[in-house]
C-alpha cells in the first residue's frame, strides 16, 4: 500500500463513519498521512482523529477508535494502533515494498499525480518577471498534476512574485515577454543552459534568491541538479547492466520480500531510505501544488536522487554471484527511483538524459 492508498482508506474510513451514523460532521476533502514521528510506532500516522473530534462532540481518541475499527484488516495493513491523544498509527504489511514499486512501474512518470485538487479552478495573472513567469508555469503543472483546472489568463486572480536575484546568474533580469520567446528574455538560458537556468529559478523557494546558474554546470557531486540528473542516468545504466548479465527486474512478492524484509539489517538500510522517498512523492507533488511551491519537488528529487545513490551498489551480483531474485526485486526499485525522478523532472520542465 503507498502512503495514497493510505490516505484514501483513511478518508474512505471516515465517509462510511459519517454515512452510518458513528460519527456527525463534515467529511474531509483529504486525510493527511506522513511518517511516524519519534515517539509514534508504524510505518505511517495520521492526525485525523483530533481534527474530527470537535465537529463530532467527541474525544479524539474515541474518535480514533471509530475509525481503528473500520481501517483494521484493510488490504496492506498490518496493524493500526492509537497513540497520544488520538493519533493513528499504521503498519503495512510484508509487500508494502512490492506495491510500492509495481504502482510506479504501472504509473510510470506520472506517479505521483492524483486528483486532490480535482473542482479546483486556479487562474495566475500573466507575470511581468522571468522568474515569477517560471514559477507560475511551473504551478500550472503541478495543479494540472492534480487535477485541478488550472492555468495563465488575463485578469486571472492569482499572481506569483520572485525577489529579483542580485549580481549574476539567471533571473536577476527583468524582461517583457515569455521566458523562452525573445533574444534578451533567453539570456540566462544561453548562458547556461535552459535546463541549468530553470533548476537555478525553481530550486530556492519563491522569497529567496535565485541560484548561481554557473555552478549547476559543474559535474560533481556538490552539484545538486547534477546529482538528481546523474542518479536517473545511474538507474538506466542499472537496467542495461542487467540486461548484459542475462536477467530483467522482478515485482513478485517473493522477490520484493526477500530483498527488503520487514524489520532486518537489510531493509533499514540502504532501501529504506529509498522506499520512503518514493512512498512521499504524491504526497510532495500535492503538497507543492497546493503552495504553488515548485522548489518543494527540487528538494524532494535531490533526496530521492541521495538515497538512490546510497543503494545503487547493491543492485547488480558481486563477483561471481549469480541474479536472484533479490537482484531483480533491487533492480525494480532502481528502475521505479529512475522513473520518479524522470516524473518530478518533468513538471520542472527539465530534461532527464539517460546518459550522462
Amino acid at each position: 500500500m503507498t502512503p495514497a492508498e493510505l490516505s484514501r482508506t483513511v478518508l474512505g474510513a471516515v465517509r462510511r463513519a459519517v454515512e452510518e451514523g458513528a460519527l456527525r460532521g463534515p467529511v474531509p476533502e483529504r486525510v493527511k498521512v506522513e511518517r511516524s514521528r519519534p515517539g509514534g510506532s508504524g510505518d505511517y500516522a495520521t492526525s485525523i482523529a483530533l481534527r474530527l473530534a470537535a465537529p463530532a462532540g467527541r474525544q479524539a481518541r474515541d474518535v480514533a477508535e471509530v475509525l481503528k475499527a473500520r481501517i483494521t484488516d484493510s488490504p496492506g495493513i498490518a496493524r493500526v494502533e492509537i497513540t497520544g491523544p488520538g493519533f493513528l498509527n499504521f503498519t503495512l504489511g510484508d509487500d508494502s515494498a512490492g506495491a510500492l514499486v509495481r504502482a510506479v512501474c504501472e504509473q510510470g512518470t506520472r506517479y505521483g499525480y492524483g486528483d486532490g485538487l480535482a473542482g479546483t479552478r486556479v487562474r495566475f495573472a500573466p507575470a511581468d518577471e522571468l522568474r515569477a513567469r517560471v514559477i507560475t508555469d511551473t504551478a500550472v503543472r503541478l495543479l494540472v498534476a492534480q487535477g485541478a483546472d488550472a492555468a495563465v489568463e488575463p485578469g486571472g486572480e492569482e499572481r506569483i512574485t520572485a525577489v529579483p536575484a542580485h549580481g549574476d546568474g539567471p533571473g536577476h533580469e527583468k524582461h517583457d515577454g515569455p521566458y523562452n520567446d525573445g533574444p534578451d528574455d533567453d539570456a540566462p538560458f544561453a548562458r547556461v543552459g535552459r535546463d541549468a537556468a530553470l533548476w537555478a529559478l525553481l530550486r530556492p523557494a519563491a522569497h529567496d534568491r535565485p541560484l548561481p546558474g554557473e555552478g549547476l554546470l559543474v559535474q560533481n557531486e556538490d552539484n545538486p541538479l547534477f546529482r538528481v540528473r546523474y542518479a536517473h542516468a545511474r538507474s538506466r545504466a542499472l537496467l542495461r547492466n542487467a540486461a548484459d548479465l542475462g536477467f530483467a527486474a522482478g515485482t513478485t512478492t517473493t522477490g520484493l520480500t526477500t530483498a527488503f524484509p520487514q524489520g532486518t539489517a537489510a531493509h533499514d538500510a540502504p532501501a529504506t531510505p529509498l522506499l520512503t522517498a518514493l512512498g512521499d512523492h504524491p504526497a510532495v507533488i500535492e503538497s507543492a501544488a497546493r503552495l504553488r511551491a515548485p522548489d518543494r519537488v527540487a528538494r524532494h528529487l535531490e533526496a530521492t536522487a541521495d538515497a538512490f545513490l546510497g543503494f545503487q551498489h547493491t543492485v547488480l551480483p558481486m563477483g561471481d554471484e549469480k541474479p536472484s531474485a533479490t537482484h531483480r526485486s533491487r533492480l525494480a526499485l532502481a528502475e521505479a527511483a529512475g522513473t520518479v525522478l524522470a516524473g518530478g523532472l518533468a513538471l520542472l520542465g527539465i530534461s532527464a538524459p539517460e546518459h550522462l
